[in-house]
C-alpha cells in the first residue's frame, strides 16, 4: 500500500483553518437545510429538531473514531484503509465503495438543486423546469470538476469564498429568526424529546435522514495526505465541523417549525429555506437564502468530488480498482484519471435522472439511499477504532470513552438505523441503496483474485503505532512530512 509506485498527492497544502472550512462545507449546512428539511418534517413532523439532536450524539462518536484512526494511519482512502486493516479487507473495500457510490449519487442529487437555485434567482417558474435545472447544475458541476482538478490549494481558496459568504448569510438569518414575531406556532421544548416520534421505526427513519444532514465532514480525512500535521488536524477539524453544523441545523429546523406552516413546508419541498427567508425578511430574505443554498450546494459538490476521487485514488494505488485511478497529474498533483472518470459517470447519470421525475422526487429517494450507504461506512469505522485501540482502551478514562465507548455506541446506532429503516423506505430508495453496495462485490472479488496487496494487510494496532511514532509504509519518505509540523491556526 505504498506510494512508491508513482507520484503522490501534494503534501502540506492545507492548514487547520482550511481543514475546518472543508469539514463545514462538506456537511453543506444551507444545502442540507433547503433540500432535506421537507423530507425530515415529512418523516417525523415536529420531532425534526429531536432527530437532529439524537443523531448528532452518535455522529460525534463516529467523528471521534475518524480522529483516533487518523492519528495512526494517514491515508487518502480513510475508512477504506482503516476498516481493511482492522476488521477485514472485504469490509474495508465495501466501506470505501459505500462512500464512492453515495458520493456519486449525491453529485446528481446535489447538482439539480444547484441548477434550480441558480434559476430561482432570476425566475421562480424557471426553477421548476427539471431539464433546465439539470443543464445549469451540470455546468456548475463541470466548473467544480475543473477546480478540483487544479489542486488542493485552488480547491481551498474557492471553498473559503463560497462557504464564507454562505455562513455569514446563515448567521444573519439565525439572528433575525430569533426576533421574528409572525409565528405559525410557539416553540415547545417537547420538540427535542421523544414524544413526537411515531414509535421506534419513525425515529429510525428520522435518524437516517438526519445522518444525511451531517454527512460530509469526513472529507478532512480524505485530504489527510495533503494536510499539515494531519494526524492531529484532520480529526480535530472533523469534530469542530460537526459541532458548527449541528448548531446551524438546530437553529434553522426550529425556526422552520416555528415560522412556517405544514402547508408551506409541503408545497416547497425542494426549497424550504427560500420560503423561510421570505417570511423573515420580505423582499430580500428569500433571494439571500437562495444565494446561500446555491453557494452551499456548489461548495459541497466540490467536497464530494474530493471524497470520491481521493477514495478512488487510494483504491487505484492499492490495485483494488483499475490502477490508472491511482495516477497523479504531474503539474497539479491531483488524481486526474479518477476525477475525469467520476465526471463522465456523473454526467451520464444527470441525463438519466431527467427520466425520473421532479427535483423533489429525485431528492427524496436519493437522500434515503445515501443514508443507508453512509450508515454502513460510518458504522464500520466506529467498530474499526475499537479494534485498533483495543490494547489501549483501559489505559486512561479518555481512551476508554472517546476511543472506545462513544465510537462503539455510534457504530451500533448506525447499524440499528440501517436495519430499522429498511421497512420504512420506498422500494426505489432501498434498491438504489442496497443495489449500489452490491455492485461493489464485482470489483472486490475480481481484484482479490488478482492478488492485490490490500487483501494481505499489515494489521493496524494503535499500541504499536503510538510506541514507535509509526508512519504507514516506513520506506515512503513522502509520508513523513505529516509529522510534527506546525499548523497555521
Amino acid at each position: 500500500m505504498s506510494n512508491s509506485r508513482g507520484r503522490g498527492l501534494q503534501a502540506n497544502v492545507l492548514g487547520t483553518f482550511d481543514t475546518v472550512v472543508m469539514a463545514v462545507a462538506g456537511s453543506a449546512p444551507a444545502y442540507s437545510l433547503a433540500a432535506t428539511t421537507a423530507v425530515l418534517v415529512g418523516a417525523v413532523g415536529l420531532a425534526s429538531p429531536a432527530a437532529l439532536l439524537y443523531c448528532a450524539i452518535p455522529m460525534l462518536g463516529i467523528a471521534l473514531a475518524f480522529s483516533y484512526l487518523g492519528r495512526i494511519d494517514v491515508n487518502a482512502g480513510a475508512s477504506y484503509s482503516w476498516v481493511g486493516r482492522t476488521l477485514h479487507p472485504f469490509l474495508g473495500f465495501i466501506s470505501g465503495w459505500a462512500l464512492v457510490i453515495s458520493a456519486t449519487i449525491f453529485m446528481v442529487a446535489g447538482s439539480l438543486p444547484a441548477g434550480s437555485m441558480t434559476l430561482a434567482l432570476f425566475d421562480d417558474k424557471l426553477a421548476e423546469n427539471t431539464a433546465l435545472a439539470t443543464v445549469v447544475g451540470a455546468a456548475w458541476f463541470l466548473v467544480m470538476l475543473c477546480v478540483v482538478l487544479g489542486g488542493a490549494r485552488l480547491t481551498v481558496r474557492a471553498q473559503l469564498i463560497m462557504s464564507g459568504v454562505e455562513l455569514v448569510i446563515l448567521a444573519l438569518f439565525a439572528v433575525l429568526a430569533f426576533f421574528h414575531t409572525g409565528n405559525a406556532r410557539a416553540f415547545d421544548w417537547s420538540w427535542l424529546g421523544f414524544s413526537h416520534f411515531d414509535g421506534m421505526a419513525g425515529f429510525a427513519s428520522g435518524a437516517l435522514i438526519a445522518a444525511f444532514y451531517y454527512w460530509g465532514w469526513d472529507v478532512t480525512s480524505n485530504l489527510s495526505e495533503e494536510t499539515r500535521n494531519s494526524r492531529r488536524t484532520t480529526g480535530l477539524a472533523g469534530l469542530i465541523g460537526v459541532g458548527i453544523v449541528f448548531l446551524l441545523f438546530e437553529v434553522f429546523t426550529i425556526a422552520v417549525n416555528v415560522i412556517l406552516s405544514s402547508k408551506q413546508i409541503e408545497e416547497n419541498d425542494a426549497n424550504v429555506l427560500a420560503v423561510l427567508g421570505e417570511e423573515i425578511w420580505p423582499g430580500w430574505g428569500g433571494k439571500l437564502l437562495i444565494v446561500a443554498v446555491m453557494l452551499s450546494t456548489i461548495a459541497t459538490l466540490e467536497t464530494t468530488l474530493i471524497q470520491v476521487t481521493r477514495s478512488l485514488f487510494a483504491m487505484g494505488r492499492d490495485r483494488t480498482m483499475p490502477s490508472a485511478l491511482g495516477r497523479v497529474h504531474r503539474r497539479w498533483n491531483t488524481p486526474w484519471v479518477a476525477i475525469v472518470v467520476v465526471g463522465a459517470v456523473a454526467l451520464v447519470m444527470f441525463i438519466a435522472s431527467n427520466a425520473l421525475g421532479s427535483v423533489g422526487e429525485i431528492l427524496s429517494d436519493a437522500i434515503s439511499a445515501i443514508g443507508l450507504q453512509i450508515a454502513v461506512y460510518y458504522g464500520l469505522a466506529g467498530l474499526a477504532v475499537v479494534v485498533a485501540y483495543r490494547k489501549m482502551l483501559l489505559k486512561s478514562p479518555a481512551n476508554f470513552v472517546f476511543g472506545g465507548l462513544w465510537p462503539l455506541c455510534g457504530a451500533l446506532f448506525m447499524f440499528w438505523v440501517f436495519v430499522e429503516s429498511l421497512g420504512e423506505l420506498s422500494s426505489a430508495a432501498v434498491t438504489i441503496g442496497i443495489g449500489g453496495l452490491a455492485v461493489g462485490l464485482v470489483p472486490m472479488l475480481w481484484y482479490w483474485r488478482q492478488g492485490s496487496d490490500y487483501y494481505r494487510p499489515a494489521k493496524l494496532d494503535a499500541s504499536r503505532a503510538v510506541e514507535t511514532d509509526y508512519v504507514p509504509d516506513e520506506q515512503d519518505a513522502h509520508a513523513r512530512v505529516h509529522e510534527g509540523l506546525p499548523t497555521d491556526f
